[in-house]
């Protein structure tokens, strides 16, 4: 995990740093980009291409709906606890409920479960949803704490990466073909989607000092990283799943923080160096800790 999978990711994120410190990047121009074309494109190959069996689905979506579900009510009772303005609430809940299920969690899933397609499946499924979760409860979280309190509905509905999910379901479920001229330039602006997010990460963190991280910072990492798999544990007893199904969806629940969330926080101005930093020091931790939790994923079950 950590050669293959954490070692890449920081690669780019360094390089990105050190690009920015050269050049100086304009950070709108580089947020832009990312949202209204490289994740457009990923979110309609991600859904166009996913091959989802039916038979496993609903234990998963059961499992995904109560999961995320519990963790937003949690998120939330934290934030309110510790009595935080509604724009750094914002970004807080969302370093707890989003996770990076795409460029981290499907590498791991193949390492993990290189002899059990099942494994790799159920993780597809997971990145799916989490996409949906990303661009509908994280960017209406974003901007319901924004100044324009009227016009949340309108600017929700005015980020492409919705459309291009449903656009993606839609081809999918009706076996639409996408002629070639169309589908691939999309699938080369999808594989430059990780590369790119990853290299505004590193421009995010060029010059945060991890000497003086907030404290609410330890409280993100932690919840993501320990109390999310921690809840999926439960849930996953509760429902009475197990095997494959259940030792995928306990790593599933174990990723860092999403780019996204960072990726967001910076279009619409809510803590992006906060943000950021989550992403930055949850991954670096993650190499401890999920592979902690697939060790006990092969105990449990």
């Amino acid at each position: 995990i950590l050669l293959h999978v954490i070692l890449p990711v920081f690669f780019l994120v360094g390089l990105g740093a050190l690009l920015h410190r050269i050049f100086h990047f304009d950070m709108n121009t580089l947020s832009k980009l990312n949202v209204y074309v490289l994740l457009p494109a990923v979110g309609f190959a991600n859904i166009y291409e996913s091959n989802i069996n039916g038979d496993v689905l609903l234990d998963v979506l059961a499992f995904l709906l109560l999961q995320n579900g519990a963790l937003i009510v949690i998120s939330t009772i934290m934030a309110k606890l510790m009595k935080l303005d509604r724009s750094l609430a914002a970004t807080f809940q969302n370093t707890i409920v989003l996770n990076n299920s795409g460029n981290f969690g499907i590498p791991v899933s193949q390492l993990v479960f290189h002899q059990q397609p099942l494994g790799l499946s159920i993780q597809i499924v997971v990145t799916i949803f989490q996409n949906f979760l990303t661009n509908t409860y994280g960017v209406f979280n974003f901007l319901s704490a924004s100044q324009k309190k009227g016009k949340v509905t309108a600017e929700f509905l005015k980020n492409p990466i919705l459309y291009a999910l449903l656009l993606g379901l839609l081809f999918r479920s009706l076996h639409i073909p996408v002629p070639s001229f169309i589908w691939n330039p999309l699938q080369n602006v999808a594989n430059a989607f990780l590369a790119i997010a990853l290299l505004t990460l590193g421009a995010q963190v060029a010059y945060i000092n991890l000497k003086q991280l907030p404290p609410l910072l330890y409280v993100s990492v932690f919840s993501r990283l320990l109390l999310s798999p921690a809840v999926a544990a439960l849930i996953i007893f509760a429902l009475h799943l197990e095997g494959v199904t259940a030792q995928a969806l306990l790593i599933a629940s174990s990723y860092p923080c999403s780019r996204n969330t960072a990726l967001y926080a910076l279009e619409y101005g809510h803590h992006p160096d906060y943000a950021a930093q989550a992403v930055f020091v949850s991954t670096l931790l993650s190499s401890v800790t999920v592979t902690m939790i697939v060790y006990l994923s092969k105990i449990l079950f």
